[in-house]
């Protein structure tokens, strides 16, 4: 993953320092952006781009006709791009707040440079309602980079952005923007639209799959794809009734074998090995989804399970999957590994049908 300096270091705001310089009408570099240009060390990537947000305010100026022309004098140079945009994205949202919908299409012209994803939030914010008419115009824009914006600045919980309280509330409003484009053209927009369902569906399944089993009874060749994206928070935590809109039973007749531990003792950054096999004994085809969940053993010494993909098949009657695989207990930044006695659980369709057990060294 690119760091915080890759992503904006000190020859990315130089560049913007002169290039915001030239489209003011100054001879030399932007002068707070050419300062905020030495002084990035120790800053975390959010950090860095408030930093440059408040210098970029700090050089345009303080009135909104002012301050939007000199942003579009920029956008009409095309090394005004990548990640140079992000924070003048955000003071965007800073300065146009005031005038609102001028603010919302300068953005729009700005997020196919790279996106206004985050920036467009502090309008939706602020009076979804009146933001919103303006979203959901943007899901019928020729440009992909746009349509995505609609799905993607709208999501109530867009990771390293501030949430939508009202839309985590009742994400209602915003699904006519997914319903808009559930079928884009572009695979950009639609894994937008996947995951826009997917974190409606951590506050609201039943909306989520009602969702979906509108798009399925209407569908596009690519729909199974969006919608099984898009549900597969609930499929994993074994929800029958998104496994229901996909297709696979969770009363679905199986014998399962395993899992079968070929590893029994794992020491952090080693791999747990166990083997399966799954039969289907129902007299037509299966439509099933397997997953594996490791139950952590946690400081006190309780368990937390964790759902991992396996494989999503077609089983013949009488047809039998058999697979081995390997997990990995590397070192990762979001989990801290305890030692003790760990599970493993096959998940057929959503439902626990088998259990092994493991013994973890954390060192």
């Amino acid at each position: 993953m690119p760091t915080a300096d890759e992503l904006i270091g000190a020859d990315t705001v130089s560049a913007l320092a002169r290039l915001l310089g030239r489209a003011a009408g100054r001879r030399s570099p932007a002068p707070a952006l050419r300062a905020r240009a030495d002084a990035l060390e120790g800053l975390s990537y959010s950090g860095r781009v408030a930093a440059v947000r408040d210098a970029v305010l700090d050089d345009l100026p303080a009135d909104w006709p002012g301050f939007e022309a000199v942003v579009r004098t920029a956008l009409e140079d095309p090394g005004f791009d990548g990640w140079m945009t992000f924070p003048v994205n955000e003071a965007v949202a800073v300065r146009g707040l005031e005038v609102f919908e001028p603010g919302l299409a300068l953005l729009h012209d700005l997020t196919p440079r790279l996106t206004a994803e985050s920036a467009v939030r502090p309008f939706l914010r602020a009076d979804p309602a009146r933001a919103l008419a303006v979203v959901r115009d943007w899901a019928a824009d020729p440009d992909p980079h746009v349509r995505r914006l609609a799905s993607e600045g709208s999501r109530p919980r867009l990771p390293w952005a501030a949430q939508l309280p009202a839309f985590i509330a009742d994400p209602r409003p915003a699904v006519p923007v997914l319903d808009a484009l559930y079928r884009d053209e572009s695979e950009y927009v639609r894994r937008s639209v996947s995951n826009h369902l997917n974190d409606i569906s951590r506050d609201h399944p039943e909306l989520a799959v009602a969702t979906a089993g509108r798009w399925l009874g209407d569908p596009a060749p690519t729909t199974d794809r969006v919608v099984r994206h898009g549900l597969r928070t609930l499929v994993k935590a074994g929800r029958p009734e998104a496994l229901t809109v996909l297709g696979h039973a969770p009363d679905a007749p199986v014998t399962v074998g395993g899992p079968r531990v070929t590893t029994p003792r794992v020491a952090v950054g080693e791999y747990l090995v166990f083997d399966y096999e799954v039969t289907n004994d129902a007299a037509g085809p299966a439509e099933l989804v397997l997953d594996y969940v490791i139950q952590h053993v946690k400081a006190n010494g309780s368990r937390t399970p964790k759902v991992f993909k396996l494989a999503t098949r077609a089983l013949a009657p009488g047809e039998t999957l058999t697979g081995t695989k390997r997990h990995s207990f590397k070192p990762i930044t979001t989990r801290r590994y305890h030692s003790g006695e760990h599970l493993v659980q096959l998940q057929v369709n959503g439902r626990v049908q088998g259990e092994a057990a493991f013994r973890l060294d954390a060192g």
